[in-house]
């Protein structure tokens, strides 16, 4: 127990936040059923769990070190199993995305901590091996998710994918004050507040305006006033940094276009491999009428592919330049994205497994090595700053990929459907419409909805691809490589199976 209580400890955490970023996307259409939720409700359940995650990461990281990394992480677990409470008892949509939300500060305290945990307590091989497990754990909870969301919706209800977070929560903190040691930063760090306010707004300013975009239109008085907010906030954010003795992100490291490719490509990964997911969860429960249980096991083939390239990769791949295993992954997801963009009314999910293949390979290159790849394009001691700038982009895209993928969606099923059905068949409503659209035309809709959205992730996961390759490009005589891939374990949605 001394030699890996720490270890089960924090892997425990890791499993909760994790899992809850992938569990929910399965009982999205009986959410909307039994809260009578709308298509920007239903995005919010999904972003503000990441939005909350990305906004507050850097800051958590920042605020660990001066207070005590074992005792912000406890009570992040306490805020998580609190919000996630609340969010089994919500009794209206509204307020379950306000509980989603504070779950998503809790797990930004949790995952904050969870590296300099380990760090602190297991150093050489220990060490080394502690990240393989927990890289695992990772990976295994993204993939258990969207299984684990299906066979708890379709038994006891939705509510308790969020319940049975409460056991693992309290054996979490008892383990966790038993056998972790208390561990701080160096002295004299100071938090920068003023920073992680104004990151914050930018990021929640930005995806508000996109989903407003959505549901409203781009030109609706919610969408430039968010975008107007939004950009305020950056700059505000620019000025925080460059003043703040110890910043939440080195403005410098913007200028090294290694960094700068990495946290592009992190950026689009997310959003490009998972951002659609959601939508293709409601599609296929809605209007090929599977059970959650079996929705999720459609998402066997990308969990599987990724899994297993990501253990090869791991293992044959070390050293390889992270321009071909980033860049090429990215462009991998790419394709696989456009190969699924073939759906009409007649479609299956059949027709997606190709893609998903491809999207999971990919996805098996990207998450384990992406990390790894950001902390070899900048000095070593700033290796903590780029490993949580990593994580944070990651979050930050997955909730943009949510919100632009949905507004491209109901642009493209408005073609064919009034605005307002557009959104109620995307918000998972396809029994409500049934009586006036027949059958043929609303699997039509959300087939040529879910093409478009499709194609954009597909667009930009080719652009962010070829993004990665041109700027990891290593000076005459050097070479960007990836450092050890097992402390680079993803930090996003479905992790090395699916963030």
């Amino acid at each position: 127990m001394r030699r890996w209580g720490p270890l089960t400890a924090v892997c425990l955490g890791t499993f909760m936040l994790l899992l809850d970023v992938t569990i929910v996307v399965v009982a999205l259409p009986d959410m909307a059923r039994a809260l009578d939720a709308s298509l920007s409700d239903l995005q919010w359940v999904v972003d503000g769990y990441a939005l909350a995650l990305a906004a507050l990461l850097l800051g958590a990281g920042a605020a660990a070190d001066v207070l005590g990394r074992r005792r912000v992480h406890v009570a992040g677990v306490v805020v998580f199993a609190a919000a996630s409470l609340w969010c089994g008892l919500a009794s209206g949509p509204q307020a379950l995305v306000v509980a989603r939300a504070v779950q998503g500060v809790g797990a930004a305290a949790v995952f904050a901590t969870t590296l300099p945990l380990l760090g602190s307590v297991y150093q050489g091989r220990r060490r080394s091996a502690a990240l393989g497990v927990w890289g695992a754990v990772s990976g295994g909870a993204a993939a258990v998710g969207p299984v684990l969301g299906g066979l708890l919706t379709a038994g006891p209800g939705w509510r308790w994918i969020f319940l049975v977070n409460l056991p693992v929560s309290v054996l979490a903190v008892w383990l966790t004050l038993r056998v972790v040691p208390e561990s701080k930063g160096p002295r004299g760090m100071r938090v920068d507040w003023a920073g992680t306010v104004a990151f914050a707004g930018f990021a929640g300013g930005t995806t508000y305006a996109v989903v407003r975009a959505g549901a409203d239109g781009w030109t609706a008085p919610a969408t430039p006033v968010s975008f107007a907010v939004a950009a305020l906030a950056l700059v505000g954010f620019v000025l925080a940094e460059r003043r703040a003795a110890h910043p939440l992100l080195d403005l410098r490291l913007l200028r090294v276009p290694a960094f700068v490719g990495v946290m592009a490509g992190a950026f689009a990964f997310n959003g490009v491999a998972f951002g659609v997911t959601p939508y293709l969860s409601i599609w296929m429960q809605t209007l090929l009428g599977m059970s959650p249980v079996r929705g999720g096991l459609t998402l066997l083939p990308m969990t599987v592919a990724a899994m297993v390239v990501a253990v090869l990769v791991g293992k044959l791949l070390h050293g390889v330049p992270a321009r071909w295993t980033v860049g090429g992954g990215l462009l991998l997801i790419g394709a696989g994205c456009l190969c699924q963009a073939v759906l009409d009314a007649g479609s299956g999910w059949t027709a997606l497994a190709p893609g998903f293949v491809l999207v999971g390979i990919g996805t098996g290159f990207v998450a384990p090595t992406v990390a790894g790849a950001a902390l070899a394009a900048v000095p070593a001691e700033r290796s903590g700053m780029a490993g949580g700038a990593v994580s944070t982009v990651r979050q930050l895209g997955y909730a943009l990929g949510v919100a632009v993928f949905g507004t491209v969606l109901t642009s493209r099923m408005a073609d064919a459907l009034p605005h307002g059905a557009a959104h109620t068949l995307a918000g998972g409503g396809a029994g409500a419409l049934r009586g006036t659209y027949g059958e043929h035309a609303l699997r039509d809709a959300f087939a040529t909805g879910l093409d478009g959205a499709l194609v954009a992730a597909g667009v930009t996961g080719l652009v962010a691809g070829v993004l990665v390759v041109v700027l990891l490009r290593p000076a005459r005589g050097e070479r960007v490589a990836v450092p050890e891939p097992a402390a680079a374990a993803p930090a996003g949605p479905r992790a090395s199976a699916r963030g």
